[in-house]
């Protein structure tokens, strides 16, 4: 079963953003494995709290992410 799991920096995408990385990453996942791999496919899409990563050692937030900090 293919799997994709994409974190994002919570409140950044819509729903209708969300669907369409769900859509276009089953799309991938049949394209490379055939038609078969596309009812198994699980996309999870993974909000991440505001400073809950980091980059190189830097906590990342909206404002790193916006350039306004």
């Amino acid at each position: 079963m293919p799997f994709a799991h994409f974190k994002v920096p919570a409140d950044t995408l819509t729903p209708g953003d969300k669907k369409k990385i769900v859509e276009r990453t089953t799309d991938l996942y049949a394209e490379i494995y055939g038609e078969r791999a596309r009812a198994t496919t699980v996309v999870l899409v993974d909000e991440v709290a505001d400073g809950g990563w980091g980059v190189g050692g830097h906590v990342l937030t909206a404002a790193v992410l916006n350039g306004d900090a």
